[in-house]
């Protein structure tokens, strides 16, 4: 099994208002994860607030959670910056202090070019050393991977897999015959967007790069091994008990929507940074009312 398969969890990063780590929960969440199962773990993805944070109490974060896994879950860290200089020491620190892949979106202020996020990605790619996921997630960068500039990067030493956001037209099983055609032998192809994991998976899929299994890593991971399997009947009923969850993640945003679930299991008081707001009154009876539900499927 390759880094990049199977069911990779994403989960919060624990701080305080001033952006500061606190150790002690990170562990906490991390243990629940690594007692779970999961394939691996995505620390400082967009769930994880990486793009809120310095980038020293991001490099504390990689050595915390590295220090605790000690290589029993396979570690992947997102390394994204706005300069290519320090996305590129990010992935040597990363590297550094154990980390066993790196992911990596083409953040920005001014819009980028084809080939600068290549000259980018071969950058980072090297100074890193390590496997590399392509993130390709335009609802925050704006920008969009086109299949041609996939194919080049596949070719790059260390990149090895992309995060795919979930096709427009819902045809997962074109979109991966055609990325498939054109990328490097053994390229990773995977997705975010929790609600279309299933489909995904059962299409042939590699990765379901989950937000909800950062919190939530049982029915994640069992949904992931059933459509794995090439079980529909199993993984749809799995997703059915998702189904509220995955209208509220559509509506309020998943990354808010975790911070509710995070304080309803663990009695919690975590909060999104400022500007981002965190939810209230009837949106954290919805959240727990989609809890309920899964409880019960």
């Amino acid at each position: 099994m390759t880094l990049f398969t199977g069911l990779s969890a994403f989960p919060l990063t624990p701080v305080d208002m001033q952006g500061c780590l606190m150790p002690d929960m990170l562990v906490r969440h991390l243990d629940r994860l690594r007692a779970a199962g999961v394939d691996s773990i995505g620390l400082l993805g967009s769930t994880g607030s990486y793009a809120y944070l310095s980038h020293e109490e991001r490099k504390r974060t990689v050595r915390v959670a590295a220090d605790f896994l000690r290589g029993r879950t396979p570690l992947i860290v997102g390394v994204g910056s706005l300069r290519t200089d320090q996305a590129a020491e990010l992935a040597k620190d990363a590297a550094a202090a154990g980390a066993d892949g790196l992911l990596l979106a083409p953040m920005s202020y001014q819009p980028l070019t084809e080939e600068e996020v290549y000259l980018h990605f071969r950058t980072v790619a090297e100074s890193g050393g390590l496997p590399l996921c392509i993130y390709n997630n335009p609802g925050t960068t704006k920008f969009t991977f086109s299949h041609n500039l996939i194919a080049r990067l596949s070719q790059l030493p260390n990149v090895a897999a992309i995060k795919m956001p979930l096709p427009a037209d819902g045809d997962f099983a074109g979109e991966l015959a055609a990325l498939r055609s054109t990328t490097s032998e053994g390229f990773s192809i995977g997705y975010s967007g929790d609600w279309g994991a299933r489909e995904a998976l059962l299409s042939g899929a590699d990765c379901w790069f989950s937000v909800i299994a950062g919190l939530l890593p049982g029915p994640a991971l069992a949904l992931t091994r059933a459509a794995c399997a090439g079980d529909g009947d199993r993984a749809a009923h799995i997703d059915q008990g998702f189904a509220k969850l995955w209208g509220l993640f559509r509506k309020h945003g998943s990354f808010r929507v975790m911070f509710v679930i995070a304080n309803l299991l663990d009695q919690d008081t975590l909060m999104p940074l400022p500007p981002v707001m965190p939810l209230s009154g009837r949106a954290i009876n919805e959240v727990q009312e989609a809890l309920d539900q899964l409880c019960d499927a």
